[in-house]
């Protein structure tokens, strides 16, 4: 294969940034787009339009990346495998659990097709260079965790598509805490407790628009998360405290910028006699002003289709733990939980 042709499935904001890098690759040629709202503007030069991604799986085509609503994700990353296409997909893998296991049943039966999940965090250079740091042992063993990831809803928030339970599946915890969700497995590996408070405080949504939730895995390792359309500051921040020091994660580089500059702080506990400031210890940060997380990942599939290695971060796997843990956050709050029971949200979603 000289170069991977691609299509991409849903032009909105996601589809275009993910066009950009394509355009950048230099094995990667985009050669088709499908949106059901029309033709797009800012369509790249020579590329066909469809107006369905069944239009588009038609054409001859070697990878396609769906950037769509997730009630529509489930449905195409499943006909895209059956079309021998290997597929890119955004984040959230869908709605619900039972998306995830209908997409994973569709990947077992296409097994020579790659598929990788768009968890882009993991990409960011702060990020990497702290699992860096925690892998080496230099802090030594981790001992907790804890995450903010807030935003401010925003004018048209309660109008649009992911504050509706039908189309969404979730809310704020589905759609952005996720993302949280996943590094805290990166850092920590999965969780068998969670308790949690999840509500919409503020907004007249179906959805939740904040999620408060403590985890605990087999080790002891307590993880602290708080997830919110109600921080009406934009605000990125994930602490990992060691036993022998700890590293902050602060800003997240985004398209807006509106998270602050990213910033990894780097600091060893210091003890009375130790230093000069108890509680206080000499910090050193790190600056990261350029993102080149979408790259990288994007990069990382091409290499995985192009070499036929198998995808090792953003795997099905990747995705249906993550839900998962959303799930087991939601059925923490016995109240939300028979909210969504009685909504018939969890038709399908059976045992992990």
């Amino acid at each position: 294969m000289e170069r991977i042709r691609v299509g991409i499935v849903g032009f909105g904001r996601m589809g275009r940034l993910r066009a950009e890098v394509i355009a950048r690759h230099p094995a990667m040629q985009l050669v088709g787009v499908a949106d059901p709202t029309g033709v797009p503007q800012g369509m790249p030069e020579g590329c066909r339009f469809f107006e369905c991604a069944e239009a588009l799986l038609q054409q001859e085509t070697d990878a396609i990346f769906v950037c769509t609503p997730n009630a529509a994700t489930a449905d195409i990353v499943v006909a895209a495998l059956g079309a021998r296409r290997h597929v890119f997909c955004e984040k959230p893998p869908g709605r619900n659990l039972a998306d995830v296991r209908k997409i994973r049943d569709a990947e077992a039966r296409h097994p020579s097709q790659k598929l990788k999940f768009g968890f882009n965090h993991r990409y960011h250079d702060a990020v990497r260079e702290a699992l860096s740091v925690v892998r080496s042992g230099g802090l030594g063993r981790l001992l907790w965790i804890r995450g903010v990831y807030g935003k401010s809803g925003g004018v048209g928030f309660e109008e649009s598509w992911r504050s509706k339970r039908e189309i969404a599946g979730g809310g704020i915890l589905l759609d952005q805490g996720i993302h949280m969700l996943d590094l805290f497995r990166a850092f920590c590996g999965d969780f068998d407790e969670a308790k949690s408070f999840v509500g919409t405080s503020y907004w007249k949504i179906g959805v939740e628009d904040n999620a408060f939730a403590l985890l605990r895995n087999k080790e002891g390792q307590v993880a602290m998360l708080h997830s919110s359309a109600t921080q009406w500051k934009h605000l990125f921040s994930l602490e990992i405290f060691l036993s022998e020091g700890y590293l902050e994660v602060n800003g997240i580089l985004s398209s807006t910028r509106s998270y602050g500059r990213e910033t990894l702080i780097m600091a060893r506990r210091q003890f009375g006699g130790e230093g000069y400031a108890l509680g206080n210890p000499r910090e050193e940060i790190m600056y990261f002003d350029q993102d080149h997380s979408w790259a990288r990942e994007v990069a990382e599939f091409a290499d995985c289709i192009l070499h036929d290695r198998p995808v090792t971060v953003g795997t099905s796997e990747d995705a249906l733990r993550a839900m998962e843990l959303v799930y087991r956050i939601y059925e923490g709050d016995e109240t939300w939980w028979e909210r969504l029971q009685a909504e018939e949200v969890l038709e399908g979603r059976g045992s992990p």
